[in-house]
């Protein structure tokens, strides 16, 4: 209906529908060049032309007064009957979300508006659809679905991914003065490894073989270690073909990093140079307050400039449950996690795994306590097959998880370079894997086995790192939900009913 309104309006002006247009300046440069102006003061003889949307409008009278908004700055528009010669086209035909060219001077108005004031308006782009009010679009499925209109309407959206933006590039400028390479690996492949999850299928229909998406690009990172790149990074999507939460998403954005001739310790110290720069790009201070995102309301003021807190993790959880925990790799391991869940009623199914159960447990006595950045070291071998033996501690790892607000951040350890004993870790994990059989189209074994056979080439002491961008950015944005922080993140899809 409007659109049809509008044709005929333009056709009488001789004015074209969606006209090209390229901009000569831009309203933070305007709002720039006059801010010297003083208030009263109108200069008249000089002509800008600017362009965005509006998004406010308010007549009063024989004046029009517009909010002119372009990549986040904002000026005043204002039209009076008296100089504007086609005042009633604009009062009738002029709506909010539409964007516009203006042509006109500058002033500041008594009150200090920095304005300029319309001699010509061109619609460039004609909103058709109704919109919400500034900042009253408030349902999250269709604040998800059409992001766009969630960008048009609510403030602050859009700051909340300029920050992500921020977070990633301080995060490779980082890495690269510390002389590391980025590079990419398969995002899609024929085995999936590198982490214990369940990954999304495909077929290639030229090749006639199952792929999937990849769960994590450790196996390819270290074996370009292993091949000469002491210091390489990957920053890149990853699937997992899980559950949807607050803090998890199918689709999710890992940065990896590889250091050869180092560990975990060193990589603590590495973590908290890192994330300290991050909050202070971001924030221009090393103190914030982050949600707890597993908490509805609780907050916590972080000074990320103090070491982080560190907790070695199963003696932790043993002053908690206030037992000493047995051999958990031996029989009847899975019997007594149960009963422990059994005990503190802590949910979990019959055919949960040792690491699945202790998973649970240690997530409900610790890693929700971790309020302040607390770094959870030395797991358990069954957990963490990846990772190099304790060097002082029988049956643990040199690996540390980083909580911050009670969710993980990042993961790291020192990595296991031994070939026999990575083989049978494989082994032990693929049990665990594949105890759905839904790995049962996939050549389970093929990066696992290409892996150990470049370890056979020997792969330098090395430690590996990666953090989840998505939640950092949770943290740093005070958001709860990982949906708010992912531009698009996954929905059920509508019946086409509902889409009517």
């Amino acid at each position: 209906m409007r659109r049809s309104v509008l044709e005929k309006e333009m056709a009488k002006r001789n004015a074209e529908m969606y006209p090209v247009f390229r901009k000569t300046s831009s309203v933070a440069a305007f709002l720039d060049t006059h801010k010297g102006l003083k208030n009263g003061e109108d200069q008249d003889q000089q002509s800008e032309t600017l362009s965005g949307r509006i998004i406010l409008r308010r007549t009063m009278g024989k004046i029009i007064f517009l909010t002119l908004q372009e990549d986040g700055s904002k000026v005043q528009v204002k039209i009076t009957k008296d100089s504007y010669q086609d005042f009633e086209f604009v009062k009738e035909h002029l709506r909010r979300n539409d964007i516009i060219s203006v042509q006109g001077h500058p002033s500041r108005t008594p009150r200090g508006e920095l304005t300029i004031n319309a001699a010509k308006i061109d619609i460039l782009v004609p909103c058709l659809h109704e919109t919400p009010d500034f900042n009253h679009l408030t349902d999250p499925d269709l604040r998800f679905r059409q992001r766009y209109l969630d960008m048009m309407v609510n403030k602050g959206v859009i700051d909340v991914f300029k920050t992500r933006a921020k977070v990633i590039k301080t995060i490779r400028g980082f890495l690269d003065e510390a002389g590391f390479t980025e590079v990419e690996t398969p995002v899609l492949s024929f085995s999936v490894g590198g982490a214990n999850a369940k990954p999304f299928l495909t077929q290639s229909e030229s090749l006639n073989a199952h792929m999937a998406l990849r769960i994590a690009p450790e196996l390819y990172l270290k074996q370009l270690v292993i091949g000469g790149m002491d210091r390489v990074y990957e920053i890149g999507k990853n699937f997992r073909n899980e559950g949807i939460d607050g803090t998890h998403n199918p689709e999710f954005t890992m940065c990896e990093f590889y250091q050869a001739y180092s560990d975990y310790y060193q990589l603590m110290e590495t973590t908290e140079n890192l994330l300290k720069k991050i909050v202070f790009e971001v924030h221009n201070t090393y103190t914030i307050e982050v949600p707890f995102p597993k908490s509805k309301g609780k907050t916590v003021v972080i000074d990320f400039s103090k070491p982080f807190r560190r907790i070695s993790m199963v003696e932790e959880l043993e002053k908690q449950l206030q037992l000493k925990l047995p051999d958990l790799e031996k029989d009847g391991a899975v019997e007594f996690l149960q009963n422990i869940c059994k005990k503190y009623s802590l949910e979990f199914q019959t055919h949960e795994t040792v690491p699945d159960l202790f998973d649970t447990i240690v997530g409900h006595f610790i890693e929700s306590q971790c309020s302040e950045p607390t770094f959870l070291t030395d797991y358990p071998v069954f957990t963490s097959p990846l990772a190099r033996r304790h060097r002082s501690k029988p049956g643990m790892t040199e690996r540390f998880e980083l909580f911050i607000a009670g969710i993980e951040v990042v993961n790291s350890y020192t990595e296991l370079n031994d070939p026999a004993i990575q083989r049978a870790n494989f082994d032990l994990q693929r049990q665990f894997s594949n105890k759905d059989g839904f790995l049962k189209n996939l050549q389970t074994g093929e990066n696992e086995d290409n892996y150990v056979k470049a370890l056979e080439y020997g792969l330098p002491p090395t430690a590996g790192w990666g953090m989840g961008i998505d939640r950092f950015v949770m943290l740093l944005t005070g958001k709860v939900s990982i949906r708010e922080v992912v531009i698009f993140p996954a929905l059920k899809p509508k019946s086409h009913s509902e889409q009517q």
